[in-house]
């Protein structure tokens, strides 16, 4: 018989089996794993131990992976470099380039029979066909760019998503000792430990577990936490969020075996399907409309899925969002029946960051105006070439005519292209990839590319204490046991004995035993706290005293455990019962001390006497020993015990007849017998007090939210320096803090709450709902001019809503639970404050590297669109070639970009005040040097146009014939142009009115680097461009012309400067105003073409033109054109990482509406016109409404799987329709389908049922679709 690592090949069970025994829930569960001969019989058919784990053999390990699987689901493959040049060619500003230049190609090749043409033109028609290839190349070499940098940038951010994911690590048990391993090492017959705040990778079966609730929703859709236990429902399913307790558990299926994986598998083959038949309905509408049947697919036995009911229930099943997991954005819970008592936040869209709203605009505002321009030109340049051509000179119409218009439409498209930045996007990716890059570096990893950006505008910081402004290395540094209090470790011989005895025996076993005291890597180190910091310090309080905790667990293993009350919010203790060596229970229970001093009726006092502990006993010990330690920064901790006894009960004891009720919480926890205090310190890190000095100088308000007591609160803000001696400020404890924001009905107002967030400083004893109350108060709060925008950092479960709902979640990557940082945007890698001051002068970097660009490029969008018309209507011809203006546009869109975009950021960012939500992206300066820049070039360039052959004395350009060669003339305007566009790069490197445009330009290689390139590039056009890029080649002293108008740019900025700012008018501020009055119209257009049915589309010329006239639009709403790219990887990437989590299917906080970027979501359950018809009303909201418009959020279509499979609910603005999802009532509830429980049963079966059937009947009723099988 074969054997493996000395055990048998052969499995005790199968594959097949183990898929089917994780179907049953409940007791059935239970009764599964009874038939398998209990927990230990089925560790034993796994060749594992439920106390030792895998043996960890590399053979064993290989072995286990080809019979079960990994726990990894394959990715879809990224984009090819093919594909990418395919979707940058469909620009439809470059599509009638290539078409004009195609048609100007062939005119150039056709030869009428014209006896009057002169001789001299046929010597220059036949250089002719060199422009129009020239535009073609030019249009090429853009494309490949644009694709090469999105490939890039794919590239980078799959690296960036392997390194989120190679951060996930799981416990498990593995020979004996307890190992952190990659989520994707996880192996069938793994034991794990899981605990609260875990998000689980895979299936198992629960071995052991303590008060373990698990929030299911992101399978099931109930929002309502489940109870766990190996006797109540043992199976655990991946995906799911740990919300309370912990356990260990055998891991019965991993990657596509398990539930969540079962899911994947099904709806990637349904997108599949789907896709194939959306290309298939395409090429049949071509053909006929009766073409249906023949799209069925009949002969692979699978018919693609049609209809867009299909999808609403394959995500119905993720479409709940629980309160510690990240959906689409802020919300708590999903209502999933009338009975759920369950907070009802529908989920919205995110609010688009600040930048992305006023570049939208901005850009919207430009395509606008560069169209119309555009279109001027070319009907300018027509009517003056009929009326010279018919009607002065009274010419008959000639076929070579054609060719002049089609030069004509050239010059336009060409003006339109430089009037439309489309470099604006790429530079904004640059610069966040190039910021998200280093900032790794600075230990933030940007989860999402937006929030990197919106941290230059914070205005406030919301963070927690422990760990974020402590070192979160906690000591126990004071004690107080039988009325001694020692400032210094006392010994084991200090303390009575059988007291002693007690507090290690209490502090050992009352703890979870995942946290642990491990020694150094090296002799001199400081042992390393691994697990909770708070049990760390007790357990080294124990080591301390000479007792080796270890050995104590050792004689009490979790599996003896009576029960367990796990630590939680409401709580603030944790409570553990154990049996007693002669019969009955104790009870060992520690937590915050001013809570287990209330419920202790006994302490022991001189020598460890017992005594009553009276009331007036807990307030002197309060004021005398709790209070100080709280002063002193220390977190105060009590333990305490009781027992019940099943005999004669001693003063401190209870007697019981049978076991007690251990649900009945509040008698169990009451009369305890106090053993002792402990102030543990846990020290301000040493960095903090200057990063928060470093905040409050530029204009960040630092707010500490903590659970801990008021004294140590206030205590550690004024070491941190939160708390300044001469300000105005409030420190608040939770209660308070409620009392003062809620109404008389109990009811929270923004008004009150205003009063309180701006002095507020310390939020102590704070549950998380308070500290959601909090961000979202001040977030909606319009007391201040520019509106705030708030940060937050947060590593607990609870602290999910406050992470999603702040512009920018801060998650602990060390301390921090998985459902946190799911909720997060940044994860601190290091959970140090100072890292969020990096992540500031990042954050504006990118606001400043963009407005940089922004400056440059509308100082030549200004001129070269201006240069342009004028040129049309004053010489019937630009002085720039359509060639020539590509060639600026490259200079100015892909290379400054790039130039621009990498400069590092110093210290100065930090010394002004944040731009808030409202001030203009344009600022006056700004504004300044665009125009101020703008008259001078135009004045040399008209200068040259028209008197510029006079004073250089050369043969004028002006007044050519359309196929005459290129004149010294107009390649000195172009040349010069191009020289002042350079030298007014360097002007463009200083945004704040500073006079010395040169420092620091050594410290940008990128910057100079391209500066050189294109520099060298222009010299080549100009001596050998010449029919290609119509230049001709210039002496040296025409050249040193050129460069002495560009340098003059430097002079001019300088004089510009002097102009004093303030003196100027605001209205040249552009793009001022609050981002929400301008989303709305984006939004409108990304739910524009939701629905598959392409009756209800815009034609594709249609949709070609509106993204063409608003083509930013698209590009920065979503939020950017090239960012899109990598968006949709980003989303596959999630696929893979949603293995262990459903929520990260949907693109985490893109700002995108569910039907966008994913074609999980290109289905709607309702017709597009419906669809419409709820957008613009939300667009619209009725006045009571918008003033809680932050506080109801926006609707969404959310659809769910009821209890009874036949009705699927659809609930739209909180009004529930029900939608019949099958033919009949036996359809759905007759089949199974195999290796899913019965919960997901009917939506797997449903899914398949409607990819095999045969087509969809669509109904038109009162101008609304209704879809049905």
């Amino acid at each position: 018989m074969a054997t493996i690592d000395g055990r048998p090949a052969q499995y005790g069970i199968s594959l097949k089996q183990l898929r089917e025994l994780m179907e049953h829930r409940g007791r059935e569960g239970v009764a599964m794993i009874c038939e398998f001969g209990g927990i230990h019989e089925l560790c034993k058919k796994l060749y594992t131990s439920p106390n030792e784990g895998l043996s960890g053999s590399k053979a064993d390990e290989e072995h286990r992976r080809e019979t079960f699987g990994s726990n990894i689901i394959p990715p879809k493959p990224p984009k090819t470099f093919l594909t990418l040049v395919w979707e940058a060619l469909q620009d439809v500003t470059l599509i009638i380039l290539e078409v004009a230049a195609l048609v100007s190609l062939g005119l150039s090749f056709y030869k009428p029979a014209d006896e009057d043409a002169p001789v001299l033109q046929e010597e220059e028609e036949h250089h002719g066909w060199i422009e129009g290839l020239a535009i073609l190349i030019s249009v090429i070499v853009v494309v490949i760019v644009t694709a090469f940098n999105d490939y890039s940038k794919e590239r980078q951010f799959r690296g960036l998503q392997n390194r989120i994911e190679g951060e996930h690590k799981f416990s498990v048990i593995r020979g004996g000792e307890v190992c952190q391993i990659s989520v994707g090492d996880i192996l069938v017959g793994d034991i794990a430990q899981i605990k609260y705040g875990d998000l689980l990778p895979a299936d198992g079966c629960l071995i052991q577990s303590n008060d373990l609730k698990v929030d299911e929703s992101s399978l099931t859709g109930e929002s309502d936490h489940v109870k766990k236990g190996p006797d109540v429902d043992p199976m655990v399913l991946s995906g799911t969020h740990v919300m309370e307790g912990s356990g260990k558990m055998i891991v019965t299926a991993v990657g596509v075996n398990s539930q969540a994986g079962i899911i994947f598998t099904l709806l990637g083959a349904a997108v599949d399907e789907q896709e194939a038949e959306i290309k298939k309905m395409k090429k049949a509408k071509k053909a006929s409309k009766q073409a249906n049947k023949s799209l069925t697919g009949e002969s692979d036995g699978r018919t693609p899925m049609k209809g867009s009911q299909t999808q609403a229930q394959a995500s119905s099943q993720r479409q709940p969002v629980s309160e510690g997991t990240k959906s689409e954005s802020d919300g708590n819970h999903v209502p999933q029946s009338s009975s759920t008592s369950a907070p009802a936040e529908t989920g919205h869209k995110k609010e688009k960051s600040v930048l992305q709203a006023k570049l939208t605009k901005l850009a919207i505002q430009i395509g606008y105006a560069g169209s119309t321009i555009a279109v001027l030109t070319v009907i300018i340049l027509i009517i003056q070439f009929c009326i010279k051509t018919f009607v002065i000179d009274e010419k008959p119409w000639k076929n070579t005519y054609a060719n002049n218009l089609v030069k004509h439409l050239i010059i336009g498209v060409t003006v339109l292209v430089v009037a439309v930045p489309e470099g604006l996007p790429l530079a904004v990716t640059l610069s966040l990839a190039y910021s998200v890059k280093k900032m790794m570096k600075d230990n933030n990893l940007v989860r999402h590319l937006d929030a990197c950006e919106t941290m230059g505008n914070a205005t406030a910081i919301c963070s927690d204490k422990t760990g974020t402004l402590t070192t979160n290395r906690m000591t126990v540094v004071q004690s107080y046991i039988c009325e001694k209090l020692c400032k210094v470790l006392p010994t084991l011989s200090d303390i009575p004995q059988h007291v002693g005895n007690l507090i290690t025996m209490g502090i050992s076993v009352n703890s979870a035993y995942t946290s642990n005291i491990m020694g150094g890597q090296n002799p001199g180190d400081l042992p390393i706290q691994v697990g909770n910091k708070t049990e760390c310090s007790l357990l080294g309080f124990v080591q301390a005293l000479g007792v080796k905790y270890q050995s104590i667990r050792d004689e009490i293993p979790e599996d003896k455990f009576t029960r367990v009350y796990t630590f939680n919010s409401v709580r603030k203790s944790m409570g553990t019962v154990i049996p007693r060596p002669n019969g009955g229970y104790r009870l060992y229970t520690k937590g915050a001390s001013e809570i287990i001093m209330k419920k202790c009726a006994f302490i022991y006092g001189h020598e460890g006497t017992l005594e009553k502990f009276t009331r007036d006993m807990q307030e002197r010990l309060i004021r005398e020993v709790i209070e100080p330690m709280a002063c002193d920064g220390l977190r105060t901790i009590s333990v305490a015990y009781r027992d019940f006894v099943p005999g004669k009960a001693a003063l401190n004891e209870v007697h019981i007849d049978g076991e007690p009720n251990w649900d009945d919480e509040e008698n169990i926890m009451s009369n305890l017998t106090c053993l002792c205090v402990v102030g543990i310190e846990d020290p301000v890190r040493p960095e903090v007090p200057d990063a928060i000095r470093k905040c409050q100088r530029a204009g960040i308000t630092v707010r500490m939210v903590t659970g801990d007591n008021i004294n140590t609160a206030r205590s550690i803000a004024s070491k941190c320096g939160i708390l300044r001696p001469n300000d105005d400020f409030l420190i608040l404890e939770g209660k308070e803090f409620n009392r003062r924001i809620r109404d008389t009905n109990g009811d929270i107002q923004q008004h009150l709450i205003d009063k309180v967030w701006p002095k507020l400083r310390v939020l102590a004893r704070s549950s998380p709902t308070d500290k959601y109350t909090l961000v979202k108060g001040i977030i909606d709060s319009a007391v201040s001019e520019n509106r705030e925008v708030v940060a937050v950092t947060g590593d607990g479960t609870n602290d999910g809503p406050a992470l999603k709902k702040a512009d920018v979640g801060f998650a602990m990557g060390i301390a921090g639970t998985d459902v946190a940082k799911e909720a997060s945007d940044i994860i601190l890698t290091d959970d140090n404050f100072s890292s969020i001051v990096k992540a500031v002068m990042w954050g504006r970097n990118v606001y400043d590297s963009i407005a940089k660009f922004l400056q440059f490029q509308l100082t030549v969008n200004v001129v070269a669109v201006i240069v342009a018309f004028i040129g049309a209507c004053a010489v019937q011809d630009s002085p720039l070639k359509a060639v020539q203006m590509l060639w600026v546009n490259l200079i100015m869109d892909t290379l400054a970009s790039l130039a621009l975009a990498t400069e590092l950021p110093t210290p100065d960012l930090l010394l002004r005040k944040p731009y808030g939500r409202t001030k203009p992206l344009i600022s006056r300066t700004m504004m300044k040097n665009i125009l101020g820049q703008a008259l001078y070039q135009l004045f040399i360039i008209f200068s040259l146009l028209f008197v510029g052959d006079l004073i250089l004395d050369i043969e004028s350009g002006r007044g050519q014939e359309l196929n005459a060669g290129p004149t010294q003339h107009f390649t000195i305007i172009f040349n010069t142009f191009v020289m002042m566009t350079l030298f007014n790069e360097i002007n463009a490197r200083k945004i704040h009115g500073q006079r010395n445009v040169i420092e620091g330009l050594l410290t940008n290689p990128i910057f100079y680097t391209i500066w050189i390139f294109t520099m060298i590039s222009q010299v080549l056009i100009i001596q050998y461009g010449k029919m290609a890029f119509s230049t001709k080649a210039l002496s040296l002293d025409q050249w040193l012309w050129c460069v002495f108008f560009g340098i003059g740019t430097l002079v001019w900025g300088q004089l510009i400067t002097s102009v004093p700012t303030r003196k100027l008018p605001k209205i040249l501020s552009w793009g001022r105003g609050h981002p929400e009055e301008y989303t709305d119209a984006m939004n409108l257009g990304e739910e524009r073409f939701d629905s598959i049915d392409s009756d209800k589309k815009p034609r594709a010329g249609q949709i070609l033109w509106i993204r063409g006239l608003t083509r930013l639009q698209t590009q920065i709403s979503v939020p950017l054109r090239v960012i899109r790219a990598f968006r949709s990887t980003l989303e596959d990437l999630n696929e893979r990482r949603s293995m262990h989590s459903l929520h990260s299917l949907r693109s985490p906080r893109t700002g995108m509406p569910l039907g966008v970027g994913h074609p999980l979501y290109n289905f709607n359950l309702l017709s597009p016109n419906y669809n419409k018809h709820q957008h613009q009303q939300q667009q619209q909201p009725p006045p009571q409404q918008q003033h809680n418009q932050s506080s109801a959020p926006l609707p969404l279509d959310i659809s769910y799987i009821d209890e009874d499979p036949q009705q699927q609910r659809t609930l739209h603005n909180g009004r529930t329709t029900s939608v019949n999802i099958s033919g009949s009532a036996s359809t759905t509830q007759s089949k199974r389908v195999p290796g899913l429980s019965p919960g997901f049963s009917e939506i797997a079966h449903t899914l398949q049922q409607q990819v095999r059937s045969n087509q969809n009947e669509t109904h038109h009723s009162n101008g609304q679709n209704e879809t049905r099988i």
